[in-house]
């Protein structure tokens, strides 16, 4: 997904009522986000739908990036080899 162009990607409400079909097509080609304007101020982002589940995926992976990170520096980690070694020996020491 790209960046917010803010000269031509922010449109009033009555102009996304006026021309949806073409702005979600727009939104769709170009992989930029919408923002829609009600009474002079921002209200609503728009986005394609592979560019907001790619977007909620990596929001994810990091809370558990910075989760795991917490759980090092409270020292709930375990070692490389405790971890090596339990997974052989679920796997039947492959």
């Amino acid at each position: 997904m790209k960046r917010v162009q803010l000269d031509k990607d922010i449109q009033p409400l009555s102009e996304f009522r006026a021309n949806a079909a073409s702005m979600i097509e727009k939104i769709k080609t170009e992989h930029r986000p919408l923002v829609i304007t009600q009474h002079g101020k921002s209200s609503a982002v728009l986005l394609d739908v592979g560019d907001y589940e790619q977007m909620i995926n990596t929001i994810e992976l990091l809370q558990e990036i910075n989760q795991a990170r917490q759980e090092i520096e409270d020292g709930k980690g375990t070692e490389h080899e405790e971890v090596m070694n339990s997974l052989k020996e679920r796997l039947g020491n492959v």
